[in-house]
């Protein structure tokens, strides 16, 4: 029925669709997580076929019921002592079925290993290939040669086959390790290029198809819960296990075995081994971080930094007036930056000037003496008071700006500490060693340091200790921040008395009271 202009009553003649009966609120929600994984195994099932059609939304029925997501993969972690009967059980002493239960956690790893990599190649690296989702070069700088080291695990498990007897047991496995594992050393390359994969990696997940076609594998069953960088990490997880692995078969090999001096020499190979991956890397990513630094002032540019090798710490802090800064601590110079993008390319532009360790005066400010967000804001603001914070600047006033730096947390503030104050203490070693009048000028040097460190009032005059000379020698290792305290200690209490001062440091004397310091 409808109603006529007149106000009438007239029968309709407009065909109505009955409306279907709704049973239940499911039937009108798509199940939006199996649908996307359903689209993802025909995504590669298309692309492993080639047929270069597109994968098409799967049509649901009216009615039906939507099934459950599919569980994720689970690794198998059946123990060797499981696998046995128990009469098997009851002819193998506690001691021994300990070091079969080590021996097999190592082959187990080897095939799971061996299995990621596989999985990393086939289910992200070839169909992204195929549908166009990453160039070739792109995959490359990504995942690197992944191929290559399957084989490599693959004769190790060979290896294990061979030496495993009929009732399951592993004999003898020391001479296996010792002449496998210096072939890790084909490592260094991809763990040295990890920083540059990851950071390419997160620069690509800004695409909709890529950040979607990496979504529904994380959505699928294969991958268990893991995004694609957990795989391309696995490597290198899987090398700093080695050691532990083998300590642990060989705490459960009897003494007069014949794998307990071999098994000891292997865990000494692989020390010296994942010792020079770790250099390799270390390398690779302090190169990366200087050719990421932008200076907008030659004056800014110091050769001790391209001439570094070595990265000891660097992190995000904030300075004074709030502003969120990337602080990189070299082995010669520390150095702080404002993060920026230049043509979607992210790199650091240097702040103020960078402080030389020889130079640098390190002092631990206490929660509350410093009012963090600028002088003119904190004067008419009741801000809270700052919480771990530290000062970084020159030991002559004159030649540059002191940096109040905030850290999140007291452990972060502590670790930067240590860090800083073990690069100068390896930095005045090295001056010590290198001429009398030298040591001399670094044991001034150390007491300045020591002294501002305790120190928390900025205003009051503090004596300028003069320069020594830059050191030509290498870089030297990270160094512990137990050595720096020491070494801190016995260079202070050697220094008795003060050192003379000259016209020039007079003159820096009278002027401290005068000079307006410029927190940043």
């Amino acid at each position: 029925m409808r109603w006529s202009p007149r106000g009438k009553c007239e029968p309709s003649t407009k065909r109505v669709r009955p409306l279907g009966r709704v049973t239940s609120l499911a039937n009108l929600i798509s199940p939006v997580k199996n649908g996307a994984v359903r689209r993802f195994g025909q995504t590669l099932q298309a692309s492993f076929r080639g047929d270069g059609r597109s994968p098409s939304v799967p049509q649901h029925k009216a009615c039906s019921k939507a099934a459950a997501p599919t569980p994720p993969k689970r690794r198998n972690s059946t123990l060797w002592s499981e696998t046995l009967d128990v009469h098997q059980k009851g002819t193998f002493s506690t001691k021994e079925i300990k070091r079969q239960e080590a021996i097999f956690e190592l082959t187990r790893g080897e095939q799971d290993l061996i299995e990621d990599l596989q999985l990393a190649r086939k289910a992200y690296h070839d169909p992204m290939l195929k549908l166009s989702i990453m160039s070739e070069e792109e995959l490359t700088a990504i995942f690197g040669d992944l191929d290559a080291y399957i084989p490599l695990h693959e004769d190790l498990l060979a290896q294990l086959a061979k030496a495993t007897g009929p009732d399951g047991t592993v004999g003898e496995i020391g001479e296996i390790v010792v002449n496998w594992l210096p072939r890790l050393n084909a490592y260094r390359a991809y763990c040295s290029n990890q920083l540059a994969a990851k950071a390419l990696l997160d620069q690509k997940k800004q695409d909709p198809r890529v950040q979607d076609f990496l979504q529904r594998c994380l959505e699928s069953p294969f991958s268990r819960k893991l995004d694609l960088w957990s795989f391309l990490d696995i490597p290198r997880s899987r090398l700093v296990k080695y050691p532990l692995l083998l300590r642990e078969i060989l705490r459960h090999t009897p003494p007069e075995h014949p794998d307990t001096t071999s098994l000891e020499q292997a865990v000494s190979i692989i020390q010296g081994v994942l010792a020079d991956i770790n250099m390799k890397k270390g390398e690779s990513e302090c190169q990366y971080y200087i050719d990421k630094l932008e200076y907008l002032d030659d004056r800014q540019r110091d050769p001790r930094i391209e001439q570094c090798k070595s990265l000891l710490c660097h992190g995000e802090l904030r300075n004074k007036s709030g502003t969120k800064l990337h602080v990189f601590l070299f082995t010669e110079v520390l150095v702080l930056t404002r993060p920026v993008t230049r043509n979607d390319r992210h790199c650091f532009q240097v702040y103020r000037q960078p402080i030389p360790v020889q130079d640098l005066v390190v002092e631990d400010l206490q929660d509350g003496d410093v009012r963090m967000g600028g002088s003119f804001r904190g004067a008419f603001s009741n801000a809270d008071k700052a919480k771990n914070i530290f000062r970084v600047r020159f030991q002559d006033p004159a030649q540059g700006q002191s940096h109040t730096l905030q850290v999140n947390d007291i452990f972060h503030k502590q670790q930067w500490l240590n860090c800083l104050r073990s690069a100068m203490s390896v930095i005045q070693s090295e001056a010590s060693a290198a001429s009398p009048d030298v040591r001399s000028k670094r044991r001034s040097s150390t007491v300045s340091a020591v002294v501002h460190m305790e120190e928390t009032d900025e205003n009051q005059p503090q004596s300028a200790a003069p320069s020594s000379p830059e050191s030509d020698e290498p870089p030297s290792p990270t160094p512990s921040a137990t050595s720096t305290l020491s070494t801190s200690s016995t260079s202070s209490s050697n220094s008795t008395s003060p050192p003379r001062k000259s016209k020039k440091d007079k003159r820096v004397l009278c002027s401290l009271g005068k000079r307006k310091e410029t927190m940043v």
